[in-house]
């Protein structure tokens, strides 16, 4: 089962329509699960807040990928693997968590059993769900050694 845990919610068409077509094609190989949490007005304790919607959406078992600009670096072919090897390793439940404007509060990275980034720029929410989505599509695509275009 793949889980994103995702601060904010949608807005745009164009993003709803990609999130559906990326759930549509992903349904052969996996149990997804999107979760929307609310965005927190901002002041000083936005993000404890949003980590409290956060954590409480992550099971004990759940081995936990946070999405952060400061994390590991993959290739899409690095990213299979490691999906695929954590499936070996018994790690059956994967949460991703985009966090909000303001980023993740301590909390939650300290749950992160893996930081990740796919870029050292900074994206909106919003995109990076899709784009979290098509990688997750194509590492699938990859561990089955199926044709994914380029």
């Amino acid at each position: 089962m793949i889980k994103i845990i995702a601060v904010g919610t949608i807005k745009e068409d164009y993003f709803t329509g990609a999130i559906k077509e990326y759930s549509k094609r992903l349904s052969p190989y996996t149990k997804l699960q999107i979760i929307q949490v609310p965005d927190e007005k901002c002041d000083d304790k936005t993000k404890k807040r949003e980590a409290v919607s956060i954590l409480k959406n992550i099971k004990d078992t759940d081995y936990c990928i946070t999405l952060e600009i400061k994390g590991k670096k993959f290739s899409s072919e690095q990213f299979a693997k490691k999906i695929e090897d954590l499936g070996i390793q018994g790690h059956s439940d994967l949460s991703f968590v985009i966090g909000g404007s303001l980023g993740l509060d301590e909390s939650v990275l300290k749950r992160s059993d893996l930081a990740i980034s796919f870029s050292d720029m900074t994206f909106p929410h919003q995109l990076m769900r899709v784009i979290l989505l098509e990688q997750i599509y194509r590492a699938y695509k990859i561990i089955r050694n199926e044709p994914y275009h380029k």
